[in-house]
């Protein structure tokens, strides 16, 4: 299975790319998860990232796409991933076209949590207090919202015309979003 899992800051990307990797035993390949370890490792990648991180932007599409490309060509990538976070604009859906022409693959699904931005926002904020996450204040929270809007919201119309899209309602339990997720993956295209 060859899937991206998309959706705004705090629709639960990260907690559902787990549980989806762990069931069809692919890697959930995470693009926050790999800045936050090289900014926490205090790396020239996480040094640039940091930067962009913090004010709530992107990280620079260059970073990202070697980033990717590099994680993608790991053996444990061969029969399968899932992809957390990227693409995020429409010149990483080229890249990553490109990435997957080049491993001789192709996407069988792009699965994106709907959700309510004030819904988002609180999740979030509870999130920093308890993970101490200094990037999530509520103007940075609201930054990556308004950035989501713009640069990844055109990405789902996209891969509805490739006819490759699936929209789940993020909102609720867990288990119930988890549910709908593989009731979702399993129906006959």
């Amino acid at each position: 299975m060859r899937l991206i899992l998309m959706g705004p800051p705090g629709a639960g990307k990260g907690t559902q790319a787990k549980v989806i990797a762990t069931h069809f035993k692919i890697p959930a390949i995470s693009t926050g998860d790999i800045f936050r370890a090289n900014v926490a490792g205090k790396t020239p990648l996480g040094l640039e990232a940091q930067r962009y991180m913090d004010a709530g932007e992107y990280v620079p599409d260059e970073v990202t796409n070697a980033m990717v490309r590099d994680r993608l060509s790991l053996p444990d990538a061969a029969g399968g991933f899932l992809l957390d976070g990227y693409p995020r604009t429409l010149a990483q859906v080229k890249e990553l076209d490109e990435m997957l022409g080049d491993l001789d693959s192709s996407l069988d699904a792009v699965v994106v949590l709907t959700a309510e931005i004030n819904e988002l926002v609180a999740r979030l904020l509870q999130r920093a207090a308890v993970e101490g996450r200094a990037d999530d204040t509520e103007d940075v929270i609201r930054r990556r919202q308004e950035v989501y809007a713009e640069q990844t919201e055109p990405l789902i119309a996209v891969y509805r015309e490739r006819g490759l899209l699936i929209e789940v309602d993020g909102m609720g339990e867990i288990d119930a979003v988890t549910h709908r997720i593989f009731d979702a993956l399993e129906q006959p295209a």
